[in-house]
């Protein structure tokens, strides 16, 4: 039995986790491919997302008070479900928030130098992860410094679109892309859809539950950060949504490759692009440290378990750490930036993470009062939400998420089989 891990991080310590993995992932990746999705029902899909996303956190808080232990949803699938419902969640989430990471940093090298975003993309992971292994209180600490700064460059876009005029035309380059693709609204599908892709930007506050044996006074502080950490999100995907509808419509925005850029250009602040595109590559790596904090803490619960290879399981033993998880992580992604697409990651990171909370979702429902069970309402309808939203993402992320599902379910099998063989 590997040691536990030091509780060394507070409630600001959770909540910043949480925003950066969110904010850095949602507002600079997926309000483009949602709106390609939705049209011009974009807020109605930005909405539905918020529901999911406030029923999954409900039911992911109420657990990880529960069980303050690495692993978030792998451990609490175990637990009330059974070992298999645990398993599949684990894999889930730890081969999309691999895709999740393969994306962010694809994101940091197209903002950075679009000619060499996937050598920067490589060299930002492995930044990230030499910097995790230095520890989660520094790693605490980077995030909570580019939190604020992405914050800043979000309220400056935010006061441009919904303050100013719009007083220059849409770049040309832009409305050419528009113009060639043309509309693509959809009916409820593609709000469904559009919702679906949102959900990717949501998701970060699984990282503050998967952080659980790392947090103080657990009980009280992960239910309150992940609270805080939605709700402040929440408020600001909402207020974008709003500024870049203004000042580009849905059209435009679905087209865009940087859709907040365009906005400030849009509006007649074109001085302020290069502060958005600074904003967005650090919240590329913002969220990219947490992903990678997240995935690495779900790899070292099922290694305990011997879900994954017994080596990863090792923490060390001065710093307390799960530095080998941490290494694996990173060698993953780097595999992954080799032939990783940034917009088809979106997708299926989102299949995997809306099955994973789907499992959260059915373990809440097992809680007894006395053990904190939400409202039934609630993780009914999470449960039921998140298999339409998976069901209605676009076919090629549905079939892959599948297809990594099925093969996950029969190593599984191999593997228990082979143990119960033994003597």
């Amino acid at each position: 039995m590997s040691e536990g891990l030091a509780r060394r991080l507070g409630t600001g310590d959770a909540v910043v986790v949480g925003l950066s993995a969110m904010i850095g992932a949602g507002v600079f990746a997926a309000f483009a491919p949602a709106a390609a999705a939705a049209g011009p029902w974009l807020l109605v899909a930005l909405a539905l997302a918020a529901v999911v996303a406030y029923c999954n956190a409900t039911s992911s808080a109420r657990l990880a008070a529960r069980y303050p232990e690495s692993g978030g949803t792998y451990v609490y699938g175990r637990r009330r479900l059974g070992p298999l419902w645990g398993y599949l969640a684990g894999w889930g989430f730890t081969v999309g928030k691999t895709a999740s990471c393969a994306a962010m940093a694809l994101t940091f090298g197209a903002y950075v130098a679009p000619g060499l975003a996937r050598p920067l993309a490589v060299g930002a992971v492995v930044g990230v992860t030499v910097l995790n292994l230095y520890g989660v209180r520094r790693s605490t600490a980077a995030a909570r410094v580019m939190v604020a700064f992405v914050l800043v460059v979000l309220a400056a876009v935010i006061a441009t679109g919904l303050l100013a005029t719009p007083s220059s035309p849409p770049p040309r380059a832009l409305v050419a892309v528009a113009e060639e693709t043309g509309p693509s609204v959809t009916g409820w599908w593609g709000v469904l859809q559009g919702a679906g892709l949102l959900f990717f930007a949501f998701a970060g506050y699984a990282r503050i539950a998967t952080l659980g044996e790392e947090v103080r006074d657990p009980a009280r502080a992960i239910p309150r950060a992940i609270g805080i950490a939605l709700g402040v999100t929440l408020a600001v995907y909402t207020l974008v949504a709003v500024a870049a509808l203004r000042v580009l419509g849905w059209p435009l925005l679905a087209a865009s490759d940087a859709p907040l850029s365009d906005v400030v250009e849009t509006a007649g602040f074109a001085w302020l692009r290069p502060v958005v595109t600074a904003g967005a590559a650090v919240a590329a790596l913002g969220a990219l440290l947490a992903l990678v904090l997240g995935v690495s803490r779900t790899v070292l619960a099922m290694a305990r378990e011997r879900d994954l290879p017994h080596v990863l399981s090792a923490v060390h033993p001065a710093r307390r750490e799960p530095r080998r998880a941490e290494l694996a992580v990173g060698v993953a992604v780097v595999a992954l930036l080799l032939v990783a697409d940034l917009r088809g990651a979106i997708g299926f990171s989102s299949f995997g993470v809306l099955v994973y909370y789907a499992i959260a979702n059915a373990a809440a429902l097992t809680l007894t009062r006395k053990e904190g069970a939400p409202p039934k309402v609630v993780p009914v309808t999470g449960v039921v939400l998140c298999l339409v939203l998976a069901a209605t993402l676009p076919w090629a992320s549905v079939v892959g998420g599948l297809a990594v599902f099925v093969v996950g379910a029969l190593v599984w099998t191999v593997v228990h089989r082979r143990r119960s063989a033994r003597p």
